[in-house]
């Protein structure tokens, strides 16, 4: 018999599962007290952490220059979901800088006088919007940006990132996103992107970039979202991207962006992304799957009591398959987490929450898996989902999850994030208000 020789791939994913057994074995080994202090977030050290790099970087960050905008979101956000806030000096430092990233003729670049970009565009509009407050939220050149978007729009129905970049599924929801929640999104923008969503979900029910290409988490985030804000999510094939999704947590308890790829927190959003926003699609999911109107779907979340079932059967917001109107296009994110969701998760959030405070956490600051250097990405997108799984169980966006839902002491407990844009919630409800009055 021929001898079996282990692929590069496989090496690699021994030596992360070692890595990753190894951590959960020193900890359960330890007494009871010494185990619980693991399972704490450093939530000080963090924003100490964060809140320094807002002032200062090191030369290493020059290779990020073009990115300036994406490191203000990261760290604001971050911090925000940590429920603490910038002072008012570093939030003016904030906005003004922002403020110089705007191209005179809409959109922002990656820093004051470089070409506007639809990345670093989503990235700005995101931080401040979660800066929130009227010097923040009149920053934004809302005119100027929709004709950016326009100029981005391509023939294929998708957008280009940049003028004569390429078109892609990242670049539709930035777009998308963007325009929703600054309450200018029409049909001028919507036109044609589902067909170009659509032809990026792939055979394994996941979302690739862009045609032909394999499906990813995330894109299978932005192709979704999009797609929901669009009121066009009944189109993909809502339970083919369930099977991928689901499969996409391994035996390390977090997981991966693709098939057969490593385990890397920062999909902690990206897919725990996708599965906060699927537990709002139960009705559609239903149809899809050709279930009967009289059929009790399972839609009473870990939370919920022994309520009646005319509670339990309270519709969520949904679009409807012929809700194609651009009457209230800009409400979809509000409607749709107005809605009640209908799913349990389709995660196993304590198994996730396990693999982000013992493998992701640093000191200060969180990091992709074992052996890799915390950064300020990994840190954004870890907590986004870690928020993620706290608020999973709860069938309200309002509603504060049980102590059993949290993993370690309540007090780990992050800020709710609205799964659309990754914008903590109350500061989404504010500038929703805000520019809906404009």
């Amino acid at each position: 018999m021929a001898k079996m020789i282990a692929s590069k791939t496989q090496e690699e994913q021994w030596i992360v599962q070692n890595q990753v057994f190894r951590i959960y074995d020193l900890v359960y080994r330890l007494p009871p007290h010494a185990q619980s202090v693991n399972f704490e977030l450093r939530r000080d050290d963090h924003i100490e952490y964060l809140t320094r790099s807002l002032t200062q970087l090191g030369p290493n960050f020059t290779v990020l220059d073009a990115n300036r905008p994406w490191l203000c979101y990261w760290i604001i956000h971050s911090i925000a979901l940590l429920g603490d806030c910038v002072d008012d000096n570093l939030e003016s430092d904030a906005i003004d800088f922002l403020r110089r990233c705007q191209d005179p003729n809409g959109g922002y670049g990656g820093g004051p006088g470089q070409m506007p970009h639809l990345a670093t565009t989503y990235a700005a509009i995101n931080a401040l919007l979660t800066l929130g407050g009227h010097k923040s939220l009149l920053s934004i050149n809302r005119e100027k940006l929709y004709s950016f978007l326009l100029r981005m729009k391509d023939t294929s129905g998708g957008f280009r990132m940049h003028d004569g970049g390429e078109v892609d599924v990242r670049a539709c929801y930035t777009a998308i996103s963007v325009a929703s929640v600054l309450n200018i999104l029409d049909e001028k923008l919507t036109q044609n992107v589902g067909d170009y969503i659509i032809s990026c979900q792939t055979y394994e029910g996941g979302i690739s970039g862009e045609p032909g290409a394999e499906a990813h988490g995330g894109y299978t985030f932005c192709g979704l979202a999009a797609m929901v804000l669009i009121n066009e999510v009944h189109r993909l094939d809502l339970p083919g991207l369930i099977n991928w999704v689901v499969f996409r947590q391994g035996i390390e308890c977090g997981f991966q962006g693709r098939t057969n790829k490593l385990v890397d927190g920062c999909y902690s959003f990206w897919q725990g992304g996708v599965a906060a926003i699927i537990q709002r699609l139960h009705l559609m999911i239903k149809d899809q799957l050709g279930l009967s109107s009289t059929f009790k779907f399972d839609c009473v979340t870990e939370t919920d009591d022994d309520s009646a079932d005319s509670d339990r059967e309270k519709p969520m917001l949904e679009g409807k398959p012929n809700a194609s109107s651009p009457i209230g296009l800009n409400n979809n994110g509000y409607n749709f987490i107005k809605g009640s969701k209908g799913m349990r998760p389709l995660f196993n959030s304590m198994a996730l929450q396990q693999y982000i405070l013992l493998c992701t956490q640093e000191e200060a600051g969180f990091r992709d898996k074992p052996g890799k250097r915390r950064d300020h990405y990994h840190t954004c997108y870890v907590l986004s989902g870690l928020s993620v799984c706290h608020h999973c169980n709860v069938k309200e966006a309002e509603t504060p999850p049980l102590p059993k839902d949290v993993m370690g002491p309540y007090s780990n407990l992050l800020e709710p994030v609205h799964p659309l844009y990754n914008i903590v919630l109350d500061k989404y409800y504010e500038a929703h208000e805000f520019f809906a009055r404009l």
